[in-house]
């Protein structure tokens, strides 16, 4: 019997191992949940709201993969959004509304694997959550257990998006609302326009604002709207604001990493570089010079060189392995290979 226990012990702890090496289940928690290995060192609601009330910024970038989330972790940013816009940077679509939730939710897992530190939140697609309650909670249900995020963001404006932003947290999930230029609802604004620009619009800003925080939401993102409406908001809400493209007085600010390293060519990119983007780098003409370079060097002949080819073969193998080749009637691969020794031993 105690080995039996010992050998189902032992099953147990593999199990386990196996689990923390293919996700971010959290080693020791009663309620394991979408958390780090290290769990005091990811942001939680409670460090966001704490910075909140200290004045302190909160930093939040958009990425959507593995490289870009691992970055992210080690310049240790706030939150990770694992946006729509991903339709558009990764996808390639002029807007955000094609992109589906199984798409999200596979970028959603890559960003889980490589953020361990900050806060993972993931945007609701279009279509998943607008025809009642109930679809928009299954939808954020999905976006946690299938896509290993802590909260969901989730476009509001209307009245039936409200009362899904109070379902989903009524469900025990977190969310993070989104005004002004809510990309999703292209249709009716004419295409990606700023909002808040007369009276009426910008009242409706605060106003949507104050909903979504009622609804229960953790913070709000102001997009495309003036300073001084993304200020007054920021003053009536009691939760953080991020602002894109909303000027400096926002509770805290966010961009999209492909933006802000400068790092696509793509026509979208080209032709409508938001105007709010500082550049903080221009990775996409490295990447360009680097890709040329490498076709070069192949075409030339000059990659892989005798540094890049590290694998080697006893020159007694090798002559083992020609003379095999010539058995088998293989005579110009046992040429071939000859050469090749000598080559490589040239070089």
């Amino acid at each position: 019997m105690a080995s039996l226990l010992r050998a189902r012990n032992a099953s147990r702890g593999t199990m386990a191992s196996l689990l923390r090496s293919f996700s971010n289940v959290p080693e020791n928690t009663v309620y394991s949940g979408p958390t780090a290995q290290t769990p005091n060192k990811r942001v939680t609601l409670r460090h966001l709201s704490e910075k909140h009330r200290s004045s302190q910024p909160i930093t939040m970038v958009t990425a959507y993969d593995y490289p870009a989330a691992v970055h992210l972790d080690t310049a240790a940013v706030d939150i990770c959004l694992v946006g729509d816009s991903a339709a558009m940077v990764v996808h390639g679509h002029d807007t955000t509304l094609p992109i589906t939730l199984d798409e999200m939710l596979v970028h959603c897992r890559a960003v889980a694997r490589g953020a361990r530190t900050p806060l993972l939140v993931g945007d609701l697609p279009f279509g998943t959550y607008e025809s009642d309650p109930n679809q928009a909670v299954d939808t954020a249900v999905r976006i946690l257990k299938e896509g290993g995020m802590d909260a969901i963001k989730l476009e509001g404006g209307s009245p039936s998006r409200i009362v899904a932003a109070k379902a989903i947290v009524e469900a025990g999930i977190a969310v993070m609302g989104h005004v002004g230029l809510t990309p999703q609802a292209i249709s009716v604004l004419g295409g990606f326009r700023p909002q808040g620009r007369n009276v009426s619009s910008a009242v409706k800003v605060v106003e949507t604002a104050l909903a979504l925080q009622e609804a229960g939401c953790f913070s709000v993102v102001l997009e495309c709207v003036p300073p001084p409406v993304a200020a007054a908001a920021t003053a009536a809400l009691q939760i953080p604001t991020i602002g894109i493209g909303a000027g400096p007085f926002c509770s805290g600010q966010v961009l999209v990493y492909h933006d802000l390293l400068g790092m696509l060519q793509h026509p979208h990119h080209a032709k409508v570089t938001p105007k709010f983007c500082k550049q903080y780098a221009r990775v996409g003409d490295v990447i360009n010079k680097a890709l040329l370079e490498y076709k070069e060097d192949v075409t030339n002949g000059s990659f892989p060189d005798a540094l890049h080819s590290p694998y080697k073969i006893s020159k007694k193998d090798a002559d083992v392995f020609s003379s095999e080749l010539q058995r088998l009637g293989l005579d110009k691969a046992a040429s071939a290979a000859s050469e090749a020794v000598q080559k490589m031993d040239t070089a």
